[in-house]
């Protein structure tokens, strides 16, 4: 994983972010700092971190995420194939539920959930390969208990889970028959990254001491070790010659190649939280420091995670809006900053939508996972953008919640009855950055007023309360859904 020839923007340090005169907490720090953990926040949550210290509220961010339970196993959790009753039919149902529960928990859970889904793209499995609803379940919920936990202790956990084990051939990892995937992608995708201080000779020597993981009483229960087809022979890794045993392997893989490992997963992260884009000054000043905290708290994520989230190079001005979006920010975002109605029906609606938008979850493109950032946008999907929301716009206003968008404006206006500045307000709160010219801004304004006569508007005839409002406010998020500014966070 290479930083960028062309440097970015955003030169600021990794030292705490204290809000000055020149430098404010405001709503729109607020409001970024939740785009990127969580999805989104209202204006009510705006309102009550904007008296807090920055630092307090990531802390609270961070460690509310940290102490969070699992979502409750659900009664087929660790079913095996004899305790199904019919599992042609109870099969698909469960895995339907665990795609609506898996958006709901995403949708409300906050920072854990948004980490989780980063998990489900590092330690990527794939549900086409083992349509199984046991094993999408315990595969999210080990993703759920580390998200952020102990990274090493994730490796290690990661490894035997019976999900895994499925996608990535370790169930056929024999001492009589070696199967190198997992010994391959553990060093490539989950703990190094490509062609970094590991060989191949490293990778086959890795695939002996992971053998073993072989024997399940039935079809589809639980994957555990068996002592008969682990080879118990001498491996060399890294140099290092021992009898490994898959947790001696993991062991000596953090003890040697630590450095390696912590930059590889900051780097990640970096990317996921802050920006894409990074330049070697921002691996020496910013990466590089974090993945030293990540050391020195033995892989401890809190640590890291909160360093990087109270510094002043997270709140930079430059870090703000140059992300963009996935289809899961793109409608839960606005879901959540609207403190807009959704059910199970929207969920389920939404679910098959991402899909199509290239976002199905449980279901990343091949073992890398999605690339995220500009890979999200391309002409099919775009378009498509537009449409979801307007669908979802639609439905509020077909079920008669049309007040819920003239709540909204009224209440990111302070009930002023100017259209602009109504506009400006609405357009503002959803978006990370102003829009680019004033033009753009009447041009919304103009969507806003719609067909109501001019002097409605000049007589100060027109308000929020006007017969016209929720449907010219609907028109005006229609419009906002589709602008460029919009895809970004």
């Amino acid at each position: 994983m290479e930083a960028t020839t062309n440097p970015p923007c955003n030169t600021a340090l990794l030292e705490q972010y204290v809000p000055s005169g020149e430098n404010p907490w405001t709503s729109q720090k607020i409001k970024h700092l939740y785009r990127r953990l969580a999805y989104g926040v209202n204006l009510a949550g705006v309102d009550a971190a904007l008296p807090l210290n920055p630092a307090t509220v990531v802390v609270t961010i961070v460690d509310t995420a940290a102490s969070l339970d699992t979502t409750p196993t659900p009664p087929w959790g660790y079913f095996g194939i004899s305790d199904f009753t019919d599992i042609d039919t109870e099969n698909p149902t469960y895995i339907d539920q665990w795609y609506l529960q898996t958006a709901n928990d995403t949708i409300a859970g906050g920072l854990r959930d948004r980490l989780t889904m980063f998990w489900m793209n590092h330690f990527v499995t794939q549900l086409d390969s083992y349509n199984y609803a046991p094993y999408m379940f315990q595969y999210y919920n080990l993703m759920q208990k580390y998200a952020l936990g102990n990274f090493k202790e994730f490796v290690r956990a990661v490894g035997v889970n019976s999900t895994m084990l499925i996608y990535l051939n370790g169930f056929e990892n024999t001492s009589n028959n070696p199967n190198e995937n997992y010994a391959r992608e553990l060093f490539e995708l989950f703990t190094l990254g490509e062609n970094n201080n590991y060989t191949q000779q490293d990778i086959l020597e890795t695939a002996r001491a992971l053998t073993g993981y072989n024997h399940w009483d039935e079809p589809g229960a639980q994957i555990y070790f068996d002592q008969s087809t682990w080879d118990e022979g001498p491996k060399t890794v890294f140099g290092s010659e021992q009898f490994y045993s898959y947790d001696e392997l993991i062991d000596t893989l953090f003890e040697l190649r630590e450095t390696e490992i912590a930059q590889f997963i900051c780097t990640k992260l970096y990317k996921f939280f802050v920006s894409h884009e990074y330049d070697a000054i921002t691996q020496e000043d910013i990466i590089n420091p974090l993945a030293q905290t990540l050391i020195d708290a033995n892989f401890e994520l809190a640590p890291m995670l909160k360093q990087l989230f109270k510094s002043q190079h997270f709140f930079d001005q430059r870090a703000i809006g140059v992300v963009i979006k996935s289809p899961y920010d793109v409608v839960f975002n606005y879901i959540n900053e609207g403190n807009l109605f959704y059910n199970d029906t929207v969920l389920q609606n939404l679910i098959y939508y991402t899909g199509i938008l290239g976002q199905e979850i449980y279901n990343p493109p091949d073992v890398s996972g999605w690339q995220r950032d500009q890979n999200w946008i391309n002409t099919e999907t775009l378009p498509g953008r537009w449409q979801i929301m307007e669908l979802f716009n639609s439905y509020l206003f077909e079920l008669e919640l049309q007040a819920q968008f003239v709540d909204l404006a009224r209440a990111l206006s302070s009930d002023i009855n100017d259209p602009f500045v109504i506009t400006k307000a609405v357009v503002d709160f959803f978006n990370s950055k102003e829009l680019f010219t004033q033009a753009d801004y009447q041009v919304a304004t103009s969507v806003l007023k719609w067909e109501v006569p001019q002097n409605y508007y000049d007589d100060g005839i027109w308000s929020l309360n006007y017969p016209t409002a929720p449907y010219q406010v609907y028109l005006l998020l229609n419009h906002l859904t589709k602008l460029p500014e919009f895809q970004l966070k």
